[in-house]
């Protein structure tokens, strides 16, 4: 079955080639590891439209990846997605609307490998053989276990507290060398790279220990609590810009956000929180340094500032929105590029899942 998958991908792949052929286009990554290839991985969940803060701090950071390593990996990792309760229409459809956001952003099926987590099994399989080698408290003393746990109470769910395991599978199950990270995401790749020590000193050098590309970009803030970090799952509506918002509801939420009472246009996180967001967001999208745009922004009160910044945004995900319109019309379309995707995945990952379940001392 998993061959004759693979051969069907491959006979869509050439369609798909002629839809996200860029220039320079190469070819995707080829099956063997070669030695001292960096290989990277990475992942986001089908949750909801991505907003400003994931555009900036990671996937537009993914993009550039893909013309900087030798192999690039990046999954739609449904199997994290159910450590909340969801809705099974409503996640389907949202594994493509999100295969169609990452390919309108500018990943590009040519270059990197974009696949469905939940379609290569041996994500799982490693998953189970890493749980076996985690202590409970290392996983109960995660940041974020903690942070989680405590706004559902006491209904925190056992996939919400090993997710990290499985996050340290889909890594090292590509033998992949560097993984790009937020600043929340330190302890989980912590983690990861300790299962990956553990790993070869119980059974062998096997696995790299993967190392962190930290991205440039600092969290965007909340346009309502610039003290906390912009969420998709935030309340207020006004807080958070998605990437397929229309012009009139980012000029809205940039016109509420939260600055101060002092009206010049500076860049002081420390003590300004909210009007540095809106410098860092201006100069993110623009290209601009801080300095830049404070510069640029000399003689401007924080009221019409907003609104240069919103028109900046507006400007960055026009085009982006517009392809995500053309993609979402045609599904079957997204549903190859994963299926093409999950193949090459899964050429990947099973001759290492079969090397581990040996050195592990399965049959």
């Amino acid at each position: 079955m998993a061959l004759r998958s693979v051969r069907k991908a491959r006979g869509c792949w050439s369609s798909i080639r002629a839809l996200h052929k860029g220039p320079g286009a190469r070819s995707a990554p080829r099956v063997s590891m070669k030695d001292g290839m960096k290989r990277v991985f990475s992942g986001i969940q089908p949750t909801g439209i991505p907003h400003l803060g994931n555009y900036l701090g990671a996937i537009e950071g993914w993009v550039r990846l893909q013309n900087e390593y030798d192999s690039v990996l990046y999954s739609i990792v449904d199997l994290h997605s159910i450590t909340v309760p969801q809705e099974p229409t409503i996640l389907r459809q949202s594994i493509l609307d999100m295969t169609a956001v990452l390919l309108a952003c500018g990943i590009n099926p040519e270059k990197s490998i974009l696949f469905q987590q939940s379609q290569v099994p041996e994500h799982a399989q490693l998953s189970w053989i890493l749980s076996c080698m985690v202590r409970l408290p290392r996983l109960q003393h995660l940041h974020q276990w903690k942070a989680k746990t405590a706004k559902q109470k006491h209904d925190g769910t056992v996939g919400l507290l090993t997710y990290p395991v499985l996050q340290a599978a889909d890594i090292l199950l590509y033998k992949s060398t560097h993984v790009p990270v937020g600043e929340d995401q330190v302890q989980h790749m912590e983690l990861v790279q300790d299962l990956a020590r553990g790993f070869n000193t119980k059974y062998g050098e096997f696995f790299p220990v993967p190392k962190s590309i930290l991205t440039s970009m600092k969290k965007v803030k909340s346009l309502r609590d610039p003290s906390a970090k912009m969420s998709k799952s935030d309340p207020d509506k006004l807080a958070t810009v998605r990437i397929t918002d229309s012009p009139e509801e980012i000029v809205q939420k940039f016109r509420k956000a939260v600055t101060d009472f002092t009206s010049e246009v500076t860049y002081d996180p420390a003590s300004r929180e909210g009007v540095s967001n809106m410098v860092a967001i201006h100069a993110a999208v623009t290209g601009l340094t801080v300095e830049e745009v404070v510069q640029h922004s000399i003689g401007l009160d924080t009221a019409h500032y907003k609104l240069m910044v919103a028109d900046a945004v507006i400007e960055k995900f026009a085009p982006i929105k517009s392809e995500i319109k053309k993609l979402k019309m045609d599904q079957d379309h997204l549903e190859k590029v994963l299926q093409a995707g999950s193949a090459k995945a899964k050429e990947l990952a099973y001759p290492v899942c079969q090397e581990v379940k040996k050195l592990v001392g399965f049959l």
